[in-house]
Formats: structure tokens, sequence, C-alpha cells
């Protein structure tokens, strides 16, 4: 171990250790806008600079990128270096005068305006978007020019398809020049998008590195490898650098694991229909329509909005919000069902009163239906609640076509009411309830354990023995037998 003096007190730390990391082991704040954990230090913002003390002389170094060593002495609030940090925060301010973080620091040196010439900037040329890009294994980005002409850029000045669109870059930057609409816009060739999250159906992101959903079983993060940057390019492997537990293995493999067992229960549930099939709802084309399983996420108190019920393209409130019934369900189109799906209509009556308990009584809540088939005990007087007390309205009518409007983030709907009169109506917010089918993963599996399935692709079943399947030992149960709620697969 090598030992010094930090603000007069002896310290440890190990050989090759920087003296940034030693003083955050001890609890001592060095301010700094360059340093990541994850990266080789650079000292570039020199915040971090400290007074050294060795045989009568003093020198000034930046803690983040200067190695420990035996006899050394450390301070880092004298005086002398708080005006050193004052002057270097009144530089970037007056370069950087609208980001957050140097104003906040600003205010802790005690200055009220940059003396200096103010410039319309938000990069403070810290390099780490460049640093983690090179970790990333890329290196699609690099500090160009020199002087007063320095600037992150590609090494040709145009979009590159060498950038990845990982994201790392924006991740770590400090004050938030580079955002993902910038990479788009001057990095990168590819199409920018977070990862879509599966749990949240693609309203939200998530990370390579992530949990599947709160309280997963297993409750363990997983590795995405089709999204993994080291996967790619063998590089990153940061997330070895912050696990304390030694726990990521990239050689891992799939295996495959023989149990002996009595009998089997097959419960692969089913899908949603997908409207995106057809252009008649307009789904995919504008983030206003979605499907009611989405519209749950939106709903949910650990959705990608926290609950508050906003629209997708802007994350206003709506103020009109209409249902569409029977999508993919009763229907002999391509793709769709001739069945009904025997939830939608319940569930379409649930999210109406839901998003009128959220948003208030002001909320025009529209449900375009055909027939209403409200299946359960006590559902047909859920119904009843929502059309009498909670001002559900219930719109008999054959839907004919929804017309996104991108600019004022409306949707056109255009039905035919019980008067056959044509009639058109501008919503915030379009659901389309979507009706289930049997699931391709579930038909495979069925499939090789020899289990016969109906023309519908369910499992066939008898009605005085309806979890028993055409193969003894087999059992199913819960949708995989028929479309059915919760309450009645359990």
């Amino acid at each position: 171990m090598i030992s010094f003096m930090l603000n007069g007190q002896t310290v440890q730390g190990k050989d090759g250790q920087f003296l940034l990391e030693v003083a955050e082991e001890y609890g001592v704040e060095i301010p700094t806008l360059c340093h990541h954990k994850a990266l080789e230090p650079a000292g570039m913002c020199r915040l971090c600079t400290v007074e050294m003390h060795y045989g009568g002389r003093i020198r000034y170094v930046t803690a983040c990128n200067y190695p420990i060593w035996d006899g050394m002495e450390i301070k880092t609030d004298t005086e002398a270096i708080h005006q050193i940090r004052k002057i270097i925060v009144e530089l970037l301010w007056a370069r950087c005068p609208d980001v957050p973080i140097l104003k906040e620091m600003a205010g802790q040196y005690d200055i009220q305006a940059p003396r200096f010439k103010t410039e319309d900037d938000t990069c403070i040329l810290c390099g780490l978007c460049t640093r983690i890009c090179e970790r990333m294994g890329n290196s699609a980005i690099s500090l160009t020019g020199r002087g007063v002409d320095m600037k992150v850029d590609t090494p040709f000045h145009i979009q590159t398809d060498v950038c990845l669109a990982c994201g790392a870059c924006v991740s770590v930057c400090p004050t938030g020049h580079i955002t993902f609409e910038k990479i788009q816009a001057d990095i990168s060739k590819d199409d920018v998008r977070p990862i879509p999250s599966e749990y949240d159906m693609g309203l939200a992101g998530r990370k390579p590195v992530f949990v599947p959903y709160a309280q997963a079983v297993p409750n363990t993060p997983v590795i995405d490898r089709t999204k993994c940057i080291h996967f790619k390019t063998g590089g990153c492997k940061i997330c070895t650098e912050f696990c304390e537990a030694n726990a990521i293995d990239y050689m891992q493999e799939d295996e495959i694991v023989e149990i002996d067992v009595g009998s089997i229960i097959i419960a692969p549930g089913t899908q949603a229909f997908d409207p995106a099939i057809h252009d008649t709802f307009g789904y995919k084309k504008h983030p206003n329509i979605v499907t009611s399983l989405e519209f749950e996420r939106i709903l949910s108190a650990s959705g990608p909005y926290g609950g508050h019920l906003v629209r997708p393209s802007d994350h206003k409130e709506p103020e009109k919000i209409a249902w569409l019934q029977c999508i993919g369900s009763r229907d002999e189109h391509l793709g769709a069902q001739g069945y009904c799906s025997g939830v939608c209509c319940t569930y379409a009556v649930k999210e109406a009163i839901l998003a009128k308990e959220h948003a208030g009584e002001d909320l025009d809540a529209a449900i375009f239906y055909i027939y209403i088939r409200t299946y359960g005990n006590d559902v047909e007087r859920y119904y009843n609640r929502a059309k009498d007390e909670m001002g559900v309205r219930f719109v008999k009518s054959k839907v004919t076509n929804v017309i996104p409007n991108p600019e004022a983030g409306k949707q056109l709907i255009r039905y035919v009411d019980e008067a056959g009169r044509k009639v058109e109506e501008e919503f915030d917010i379009v659901v389309l309830s979507v009706g289930l089918m049997a699931s391709p993963e579930g038909t495979e599996l069925a499939k090789r354990l020899g289990v016969d399935m109906d023309h519908y692709n369910f499992a066939s079943t008898n009605s005085f023995a309806p979890v028993e399947s055409s193969k003894p030992g087999i059992y199913v149960c819960g949708a995989f037998e028929a479309p059915k709620d919760i309450p009645a697969s359990v």
C-alpha cells in the first residue's frame, strides 16, 4: 500500500491508483466534469486541480490522472485552489451560458455572471464522448481542429455508418450537448432510436443490460446479446467494472437441462392481434394511435409516464379518447379471426373508466362498437356504471378508417352511425381494442409435444375435462385453451 497525506490526514491507496480515486474512497470531494470511472482519465476540464506539496515546493496537478506515490502531500481546498476552480468555471460558463450544471457550479463559487465574452455553445470539450466511443470499439467521433476551432466531429465532418447509434456518448455527456437527435442529424447514417422496452410495449426504451420488469422471476438482470456493444465490436465491457459481485460472464452459453416430471402443464398464453397489417386504422403511422395493451402501460403507475395520462406524441393531456372495438376479432379479413375474443369489450370499459378517473370528468371517452359483449359476473353492471355514472359514450357504429393529423397530434375517425349517416370526429388518442390469437410459439410447443389443436390453433379439449389435452399427462390452462380473461383463466 502507498501512504501519503491528504488534507492533513494520512491515507493509503493501491499502487496504480490515481489521486481522485483515493480521495473518493476517503470521502474527499473533488469536482470534475471530464471524469468517468469506466474511462481512462484525461484531465481535460482541469476542475480537479489540487496542490501537491513536496520538498518545500508547490505544484498544481489534476487529481483524476495523477498517480499516487509514497510521501506526497496533497491539499484539495486551499484558497489558491478555490480561485483556480472559480476561473475555470467562469470560463466554461462563458462558453456555455445555458448549461444547467455550469449554472449550478457558478452558484457554488459565487459567480454572478461571467466577465468574459459569452458564446452560444453547449460543449465544454471534456472529451468524454470521444473516449467512450473509443471504449465501445468504434471511434466514430473524435476531437477535431485546434485551439478555438476544436470541436467534436466525425473524421470527415459527414454522417458515417461507423457509428452504431449506441447512445453511449449521450449517457456520459455532462452538459446535454450530445443528444439522439444530434446523432441522427450529424453523426450516424443509421436510424437512431432507443431499444424498445418489451414490457412497456415499445413506448419507452431500455438498456442492453436490464431487468425485464419489476418483480420479474427470476429477478436478475440479463444482457441482450443482440444489442450489447461488446458482442458487436468486442469493446465496452464497462458493466464488469461496475459489478462488484463479478457476476458478468460473457462466455456463458445456453444449456439444455433434462428433468423427469409426472405431468406437464402448457401455459404459453396468447398474443394480441397486430393491427399494423392493415392500414385502415393508421396504427404505426402516428404515436397517438395505440393498442389496448399499450394504453394499459400508459395508465400504469409503473409505466413509461408514471401513471400520468398523456399523449405519447407530445406528452400533453388528452381531451378526447376513442376506443375502437373488434380489431382483429369477429373479422374475416387477412390475419384477423372470426371468433369473439371475449375480453375486448370489458377491458375497453375498464380503461375508459380508469381514464376518466385519471383525467377527470371533462375527458370525453367514447367507445365505438358493433355489439357490446360483457362476459363474466357483474360485468354488465360495470358496463352500465360506465355509461350511466361515468359519462362514457357508447357509439354503435361501423368505423371505416382513421386518418392521422400529425401537425395537430389528433386523429380523424370516419364512421357510419346507426342511422346510416357518415360522421367524422377528431380525437387526441385512438385505442385499438385488439383481440387475442394463438401465439406461434405456443403452437410450435404443442406440436412438439404431440397435442391436438383446433382450427384456430388453440388446444383441443373436452367440454367435461377442459384442462386435459389429447395426450395423457399433458394439461393446458388459461388462454391457451381459448381466449379468456384472467378470472376465467384461474
